[in-house]
This record gives C-alpha cells, structure tokens and sequence, in this order.
C-alpha cells in the first residue's frame, strides 16, 4: 500500500435535503485525481462519518472506490477506509466491508468514550489487526478521541505486521519527532497536524493526511514535491501562502472550512450535519476571502 504524498479525508456533499450527493462526490473524487494526490480516506473527521446510516456509509464507500476506479487508468490513488467505532467488534466488521468494497487500507483511533489504558489501546489495534487482511494506520488524535496513543504503545504496535503506521494529529510535534527519529521498521510516521507539514517532511515522513487537502489539494501536492526535492524555501513559500487559511480552519469550525473552501472554493458541497451547524455568514466570508490573497 502506497502512502507516500497527500492523502484527502475527503469531505462528503450533501444536497439541499441534507442526503449524500453521490454525484458530487464522484466529482469530486475525480478533481483529487486530477490534482495528484496520492490517496483519498474514505468516511474520516472532515467526511462526518459519525452521522451516517449504515446505508450512507456502503453508498460513500462504494461511490469513492467506483470513482477511483474509473480514473485508475490515469493515475492509480491509495483508497483508505476510516473504521472508527465505540466498540472494537464494530471496527472489524467496518475493516470487513472495506476489504469487500476493495480498499487498500484502513485508518483507525482507539476507541472514542471509553477512554481506555495504554493496555486497552493496544488490545484494541492488536484485536483488529489480527482480524483483518487490510494494512492498518493508526490514527492519535486526543483531542478528538480523549486518549493519546504514547510513544512506547507506538512503538509496541508497530512490531505488528499489519499495523503500517501512525497518523500523528496530537499537534505535539515533540512526541512526532520522537517517531520519526525511532526509524520503525515498515512503519510510517505520517503527518496529521496541517499546519505542521514541512516540519515532518524535512524530518523524514513522506505521508501527509490532510483535512485542509480539500482546499489546497494542488498546493499540498506541490509542497510535498518540493520537500521530496530538497526545495525548502519553495516549500516554506507554499506553505506560507496557504498558511492564513489553514490556521483559520485550526482555530474552530475546521470542517465547516474544509467545505466552504472546497477546491479553493470552486465547489459547493453543501452544509455539515448535526451536531456541526454551519459557520455565520461573517466567518465564512473573511476564510474565503484567505483563499484568494
């Protein structure tokens, strides 16, 4: 499985009715293609798996992975398949039907809620790693999930032959460094923070999970090329560009801006879902108005 460059949690539209516009979707699986992104993560944070229906959930699936397909020809992406659950039974079963739909991989936290020990952490990425043939990036985002993977329970994970690597979202780039300096062996220490980006690449991670990828999908291409060149200032200077506008979607309602600002704001995908409401029509205005300086 191939992680190397920017991998799209892509966002899902949804039409006036508040249903999943598979059309658009398509669409916009397609414009990611063209842009050159390496991957797309199906049903991850900025897709607002967590109100889907089980039905919605197959249709995205199948809607992303019938869309790859169909521009496989073109440029061959890495579809992963985001399994997150409150119960590590349910995540297998997720991991089951992401394999059936032909995914490549699988992204996944420990378990929201429950807030489990380092011990649990580890049970639950081992439990799913055994039980599915699809390679497994784990996913450390405390603020989301109330616990935090830590470095040894990392380091213990990724001994396991199906566990690939981490996404790192902690925004401590102290803990990322000290993955990156461990050299796991076939292992990948993949960049979660999106204003931290360059700072991975000129330390080694060749990966970029990127919320903010839905709107700079063809900047974040440029700036992972330019690091693979060993162009720092023209990395710094791309970053630098879209700085303003990633940091705005880091201060609050980052998934309403990863729609509102959809391929640099070219792409109506339509509104979030309940519990997200929809950003005042003054906040939307001054982040687009990053998106053009």
């Amino acid at each position: 499985m191939n992680i190397n460059g920017i991998l799209v949690p892509i966002v899902t539209p949804f039409d006036n009715n508040g249903d999943v516009d598979a059309q658009k979707l398509t669409t916009l699986v397609e414009a990611f293609i063209d842009k050159g992104v390496a991957g797309i993560v199906a049903c991850g944070t900025t897709g607002e798996y967590y109100t889907f229906s089980a039905a919605e959930r197959e249709l995205v699936l199948t809607t992303i992975a019938e869309a790859a397909k169909n521009k496989g020809a073109e440029n061959k992406v890495t579809l992963i398949a985001g399994i997150n659950s409150l119960s590590t039974d349910h995540s297998i079963e997720l991991a089951a039907q992401a394999k059936v739909l032909g995914y490549d991989g699988l992204m996944l936290s420990a378990t929201p809620y429950s807030l489990p020990e380092q011990d649990g952490i580890i049970a639950h990425f081992e439990k799913v790693a055994d039980a599915s043939e699809l390679p497994i990036i784990m996913y450390n985002f405390p603020a989301r999930v109330g616990v935090a993977i830590e470095f040894d329970t990392v380091a213990h994970l990724a001994k396991h032959p199906n566990i690939v690597g981490v996404k790192e979202s902690s925004g401590d780039f102290s803990h990322a460094l000290r993955m990156l300096q461990a050299n796991f062996d076939d292992f990948e220490v993949v960049c979660g923070c999106d204003d931290q980006p360059v700072d991975f690449f000129f330390w080694g991670a060749k990966s970029w999970i990127a919320g903010a990828a839905n709107v700079f999908p063809a900047e974040q291409v440029a700036l992972f090329n330019a690091t693979q060149q060993g162009d720092w200032d023209k990395a710094k200077q791309i970053m630098s560009e879209i700085y303003p506008a990633i940091h705005s979607m880091e201060s609050g309602n980052y998934n309403q801006k990863a729609k509102a600002g959809c391929l640099n704001g070219s792409m109506d995908v339509g509104s979030v879902r309940v519990p997200l409401t929809d950003m005042p029509e003054d906040e939307k205005a001054e982040f687009l108005a990053l998106l053009s300086k």
